[in-house]
């Protein structure tokens, strides 16, 4: 039978952790997010919610991961023999495979794109016919969502240390170059510094109630915490790594590239008038036309959805991860098989998603589409009630002795921590459930 594995290096930890985080959430939501919500202000609760909210939630799932060092499922049997606490690698496992059911959609409608840009180039003029063309046509969002898991599974099967790890040593700093690359080429336009100001200068006009707790759902939620991704990462780490100082880099990680997606949107935003606040079309119908009016546009749209392609899939692999993880147990020499298996179910169960815009646009689901619905379930009910059960796990079951082991941390570093997960997290967790359904 095959040994468990573990990462090879700190790196290679710190680099898939921040890449199940920085996903879509990062680059596709924040942008808008910010866009919306005033700019500057809206960055600054969201780095203030991150380090105060995200960051403890985090090491709260490191700290089960690498003390229970098997699955989500099987760490909280493992740390709570008697209780029903496992149940949070179910709810978590059930939040990822329908969260990567239509999360692999928008992978595939990423793959069009850079497919489309690759071969004959974005020029047109009107990139939201072209957008609402392609997620309506049921042949090219079947075959793109196919390829996209595809290509995740290709990943995953491979094992921590030569799958997950090395696409992530790869990928993870390429992300950081395009990026650059991008952000220099955007704040180089005319009129771009307009954008930078919007950005980093606030207009505390909007420092409301409600642009803090849609800073603080955010934070929450770019951090890839309460469906046990990073609980299950973690559990693949060594006894000898800091877990603090590993939480502390990814969010750090994660923020650095929150605010690398809005030097590169924008200013070319502003420098090409166009309105920052455009909403969740910003980078599928905005962008595209911004970059068709640049000199090396076509150049630069191809770069980016190569960095967005990264991105979504080093969040992908992650939480097939988890399946795959759960599905196999202690019998590592299965995961080729679980994984390919996993990787069809989640293909089919998105199928009703992926064909949501076109032959399924008529089918009314609780919230809209089969697409909304499977975004609600995960969004307002998976992963909040599922960062609220592990954050309660971690600050009311484990004891003093088990965490102090884990994070050999400063005392008084430790006593804020166990505050805030038994505490302030949780009552920050249910202020955000109670105002995605107030409509706040």
């Amino acid at each position: 039978m095959k040994q468990r594995e573990q990462w090879t290096s700190k790196i290679g930890f710190i680099l898939s952790a921040a890449g199940s985080a920085i996903g879509l959430g990062a680059i596709w939501k924040f942008p808008y997010m910010t866009g919306m919500n005033g700019g500057s202000v809206f960055l600054i609760l969201f780095i203030l919610c991150t380090f105060l909210i995200g960051l403890p939630i985090l090491l709260a799932e490191f700290v089960i991961g690498r003390r229970g060092q098997h699955d989500a499922v099987t760490s909280l049997k493992i740390l709570s023999p008697t209780g029903k606490w496992h149940w949070i690698g179910w709810l978590g496992l059930a939040s990822s495979f329908i969260l990567l059911s239509f999360y692999s959609v928008v992978g595939g409608w990423i793959l069009s794109y850079l497919a489309r840009a690759i071969t004959f180039g974005l020029n047109r003029s009107d990139y939201g016919e072209m957008f609402n063309s392609i997620i309506a046509n049921p042949v090219e969002v079947l075959i793109a969502q196919a390829v996209f898991m595809i290509l995740t599974v290709w990943i995953v099967q491979g094992g921590i240390k030569g799958g997950i790890e090395r696409a992530s040593s790869y990928m993870m700093p390429l992300l950081f170059i395009f990026f650059i690359i991008l952000s220099v080429r955007s704040v180089t336009l005319e009129g771009a510094m307009e954008g930078i100001r919007f950005l980093f200068v606030p207009d505390w006009s909007y420092l409301t109630g409600k642009t803090f707790l849609l800073a603080l759902g955010q934070a929450f939620f770019s951090l890839s915490v309460g469906v046990t991704a990073m609980m299950t990462y973690a559990s693949y780490l060594s006894k000898e790594e800091k877990l603090g100082q590993s939480a502390f880099n990814v969010s750090v990680l994660n923020i650095i590239i929150s605010i690398l997606a809005g030097i590169v949107i924008f200013p070319a935003v502003f420098a090409l008038g166009q309105s920052p606040s455009e909403g969740p079309g910003l980078i599928f119908v905005v962008l595209p036309a911004i970059f068709n009016e640049i000199p090396f546009g076509a150049f630069f749209i191809i770069i980016f959805f190569i960095l967005m392609l990264f991105a979504t899939l080093t969040s992908a692999i992650a939480m097939l991860e988890i399946v795959v993880s759960t599905g196999i147990r202690n019998h590592y020499e299965g995961r080729k098989r679980m994984a390919i298996l996993s990787g069809l179910l989640i293909f089919i169960v998105g199928i009703p998603s992926a064909l949501s815009f076109g032959i399924l646009s008529e089918m009314k689901m609780p919230g809209g589409t089969f697409f909304d619905f499977a975004d609600i379930l995960t969004s307002r009910f998976g992963m909040p009630i599922g960062a609220l059960l592990i954050s309660l796990f971690a600050g009311h079951m484990l004891t003093t002795a088990d965490t102090e082991d884990e994070l050999r941390m400063n005392p008084a570093l430790h006593k804020t921590w166990r505050f805030i997960v038994r505490y302030l997290a949780p009552a920050a967790i249910i202020l955000i459930f109670i105002a995605s359904f107030m409509g706040m």
